[in-house]
């Protein structure tokens, strides 16, 4: 016999798939069902979402659970009730034997056992199993995966990949909270000054057109350029620490030797303490590569592409065991300095997607730019994606313009209101936006018939000089790129967030991760230019997949503005005010703040 199922034991099951039962009607609906077709709450459960997932059914109401019923429950074969073997009980007890006749001693023990029904006792001792209909255990409880782990439920299969919360954006009551400050915030003042803005690159050189030709590059090319940084970062390395001469990574020694070359996995695998390769340069070793043995570090922080510098012993010359990793080069600070009249510069920075997953109302975005009109910052840096190819609508394509006009339409809505309040505006592409070039690095957006003079559109990455302070900006996501791919040890020490910014200054590099993820076409003929970070910035930009946050490393404030849209919620941004101390780094205090 099928037990009445409790609300609570409801709530608990549906609750897993991050589904909320809040009115009366539903769950009185979902225990007649459970009665009906003698399902327990988790049946239930798995079942509804296996049905709803399949018929894309957004939310659970009485229609629905109709429908539910109609299609899906009336078609399955109830459970057939099990038969008492007491030797006292010979009686199949259910609604219609009561009502025939059972004698009303019996019929009331009968009630209250139902009552009697909890949640403990309906658990056999542990963890409930959570399981899918199939039975397929789900992987939130099988191990890792590659990729950060996202707990199953309706939400989680948003086109952003976000784990959503139930709420929606319009809904939301967090707007204006400040969730992470830097410097001297307390005092700030974060209200533009009104003052022009003179922005240009650091290098000129490095700057990419706004039309080229890409990934034709040749696989000699592409060769030399990678040899090329571990040479450079060779001969800095050498510099810094004093180490006289560099040995071939794969010749038998029986004295510890110094080596330098590119961290790679043996297979296509996540790296791991074991899989560890050292490919060395064409000169020293003949771009050679042999297996890394970690076991006598304490401490180490790898991912593919790091180029490190490394003492050991090779015996055999089949194994290169590791005593030391001498630590990286820092980019130098950059040779200019912070102008000394004490004029603040304010500024706000937001990365896209600029709409909900779910629409293209760009809801987030109007709600930044009136914090945009209230506060009027001297300068706005917008990085993409501003149409993001993420984007359920745009996954669907129910667009009725081009991707092109729905960009510009929306720009021309930023350009209209920055140049009203005299704020000068940046903008970065991204690599999803659908409109644009996806490569890396990616040349800035071209919009010859937009008559702004407050507007400069920048590759991505760049490395800006804005009042003598200099910023260094990407768009891609390099962060979460690298945590997906590192191997670390002792696992969870230090500050994880710090440590994946730091590789990029050690690395001097925009994306030191080689090969790359699938969802960056590196063409390396420009990466070799335009990829790399020149200088140490006063300000590294960021934005990320992974919390956000604000942090002095190696003392440049590095800062993850977050995404102004999370899903179907609202994100966060970031505002800064930049005073020039007279020093080579200025004062910086900074908040991060949900839109």
């Amino acid at each position: 016999m099928a037990s009445i199922v409790c609300e609570e034991d409801l709530s608990d099951e549906f609750d897993v798939f991050g589904i909320e039962l809040e009115n009366s009607d539903c769950i009185d609906k979902l225990k007649e069902l459970c009665v009906t077709y003698r399902l327990d709450a988790s049946d239930i459960a798995t079942e509804w979402v296996a049905f709803s997932q399949s018929k894309k059914i957004q939310s659970l109401c009485a229609g629905s659970l109709e429908m539910f019923e109609r299609e899906r429950l009336s078609k399955k074969t109830p459970k057939t009730p099990k038969t008492s073997t007491s030797k006292n009980s010979s009686v199949i007890y259910d609604l219609n034997t009561i009502d025939q006749g059972v004698d009303d001693d019996e019929a009331v023990a009968l009630y209250e056992s139902y009552s009697t029904l909890t949640p403990k006792a309906k658990t056999t001792g542990g963890q409930k199993r959570q399981l899918t209909p199939e039975n397929v255990p789900l992987k939130r409880f099988t191990g890792s995966s590659r990729s950060p782990v996202i707990p199953f439920s309706p939400a989680s299969f948003s086109p952003a990949g976000q784990n959503t919360p139930s709420q929606k954006y319009a809904s939301r009551t967090n707007a204006g909270d400040v969730v992470c400050s830097f410097g001297g915030s307390d005092n700030a003042v974060w209200t533009g000054q009104g003052q022009g803005c003179s922005i240009h690159s650091y290098d000129s050189s490095a700057d990419l057109p706004e039309r080229f030709k890409y990934m034709f590059q040749k696989l000699t090319d592409k060769a030399f350029v990678l040899n090329d940084l571990i040479e450079d970062m060779s001969s800095e390395l050498k510099q810094t620490h004093n180490i006289v001469d560099l040995a071939h990574v794969a010749l038998p020694t029986q004295e510890p030797v110094c080596v330098v070359g590119r961290i790679c996995c043996d297979s296509n695998g996540k790296l791991n303490s074991k899989s560890v390769l050292l490919e060395g340069s064409r000169e020293t070793s003949a771009g050679k590569t042999i297996p890394l043995d970690l076991s006598q570090l304490p401490s180490y922080s790898l991912f593919p592409g790091q180029i490190v510098a490394v003492e050991g012993v090779n015996s055999t010359g089949n194994m290169f065991v590791a005593s030391k990793i001498f630590e990286n080069v820092c980019v130098p600070p950059p040779a200019t300095s912070v102008k000394t009249e004490n004029v603040p510069l304010s500024l706000v920075v937001a990365a896209g997607p600029f709409t909900t997953s779910d629409t293209l109302t760009y809801d987030p975005l109007a709600d930044f730019l009136k914090y945009i009109h209230r506060d009027k910052p001297d300068l706005c840096i917008l990085l993409g994606p501003f149409v993001d190819i993420k984007n359920e609508e745009i996954e669907k394509c129910s667009l009725t313009c081009s991707y092109t006009d729905l960009f510009q339409s929306r720009l021309q809505q930023i350009v209209s209101i920055t140049e009203r309040i005299n704020c000068h505006l940046v903008v970065v592409p991204s690599q999803r936006d659908i409109h644009h070039d996806s490569v890396y690095p990616q040349p800035p957006f071209n919009m010859p018939n937009l008559q702004a003079k407050n507007v400069q559109f920048v590759s991505d990455p760049c490395t800006l000089v804005i009042n003598n302070t200099v910023f260094s900006i990407t768009s891609t996501d390099i962060l979460f790129h690298l945590g997906a791919e590192e191997v670390s040890f002792p696992p969870g020490s230090a500050d994880r967030l710090g440590r994946l910014t730091n590789h990029l200054l050690m690395q001097h590099s925009y994306y030191p991760l080689y090969p790359p993820s699938e969802e960056v076409c590196v063409d390396f003929d420009h990466f070799e230019q335009a990829g790399r970070i020149p200088v140490k910035p006063h300000v590294l930009i960021v934005p990320s997949d992974l919390r956000y946050f604000i942090k002095d490393i190696k003392g440049c404030c590095c800062v993850n503005p977050g995404r102004l849209a999370k899903g179907q919620v609202g994100g966060t941004y970031c505002r800064l005010v930049i005073t020039p101390s007279g020093s080579q780094s200025p004062n910086i205090a900074a908040q991060v703040i949900r839109v």
